[in-house]
């Protein structure tokens, strides 16, 4: 058998369907709270090769989302790899910015779903709307029938490493978002001594703080896969959880995509626009004392407002089995 084609090589050049392109060059939450307007593009055209221009990390989870390929793109700091003049359609699922605009308006679609610029009608940008129902609603506004409910995932494509573990994903992608070490190594000790076989999550990265906080929980190094999991065994190990402790959106939106049970903290995020989809989770903050800003080094006030014992409480309303 011969190679299979990228993204790339299958689009420059002849192409025999046409190309629906659509632009999220962003991480793993903002993938999953695009999944509804992803779900919704692919009903409706389902004649038209469909890629996701994002960053190629993410190929695994967007297998799960099912019928779309990966075009690998680095955020807004270079071109989308694609000949112009292929795509059919373009989808700014990415802002409505003059960045993310001109990026798509460099590949000349054919035509273009996006927020109200000054040179094309669209719905106009909403500041406090939850992203969910802001890619939901550009999609409804251009005719094409859309549910921010719409946001599960396909099963699984490996198994959990770790079936019925509690996973407490202990790093974000800002400081704004850490949650102390010592208070996770004190749920971790709680719920170990309740019954729950802990693991700790993270990016290779985060790898040392997770080792800090099974060290401080007095739990071993074995049971530390932050660093140790590809993608998808991450997701696998989210899907087939008994438990999810996290302040990080991916991990909490996988939560509620596989219907497990969760306890969310935020801080610089109003959880009204990041916060999980419906589902079996219970969502901790402070929003009086929200400082608000993502990419300071230190947690936000409004996650530091929530304590140890918040944690458990919700822990013991989730009821579980």
């Amino acid at each position: 058998m011969g190679r299979k084609r990228t993204a790339v090589e299958a689009t420059n050049g002849k192409h025999e369907q046409p190309v629906l392109l659509v632009l999220r060059a962003l991480k793993l939450g903002d993938l999953l709270v695009a999944v509804p307007a992803l779900r919704a593009l692919r009903r409706a055209y389902p004649e038209h090769r469909l890629l996701y221009a994002a960053q190629d990390w993410l190929e695994d989870a967007l297998e799960l989302v099912g019928g779309y390929d990966l075009l690998p793109t680095h955020g807004l700091d270079v071109p989308i790899p694609i000949e112009a003049g292929k795509v059919d359609i373009a989808v700014n699922l990415h802002g409505s910015g003059p960045e993310s605009e001109a990026r798509l308006a460099a590949v000349r679609p054919r035509t273009v779903v996006g927020h109200r610029t000054p040179e094309r009608p669209g719905p106009a940008w909403l500041e406090e709307i939850h992203e969910r129902e802001r890619w939901t609603r550009l999609l409804q506004w251009h005719g094409i029938e859309a549910e921010p409910d719409d946001f599960r995932l396909l099963p699984p494509a490996v198994p959990s490493p770790c079936p019925g573990a509690t996973v407490l994903h202990v790093g974000a992608a800002y400081g704004s978002r850490l949650w102390p070490e010592d208070r996770f190594a004190e749920v971790a000790r709680a719920l170990s001594a309740d019954g729950h076989r802990v693991v700790f999550t993270g990016s290779s990265a985060e790898r040392p703080r997770a080792l800090d906080v099974a060290r401080l929980a007095g739990l071993p190094e074995s049971q530390v896969l932050a660093g140790r999991l590809r993608l998808a065994e991450f997701m696998a190990a989210i899907a087939e959880s008994r438990l999810v402790v996290s302040a990080d959106t991916g991990a909490a939106h996988l939560a509620s995509a596989y219907s497990r049970p969760s306890v969310v903290l935020f801080g610089p995020a109003p959880a009204e626009v990041w916060g999980p989809p419906p589902g079996p989770h219970i969502v901790l903050t402070d929003a009086q004392v929200r400082r608000g800003d993502t990419f300071a080094a230190t947690p936000d006030p409004a996650l530091l407002a929530v304590s140890v014992e918040d944690v458990m409480a919700a822990v013991g309303q989730l009821r579980l089995t």
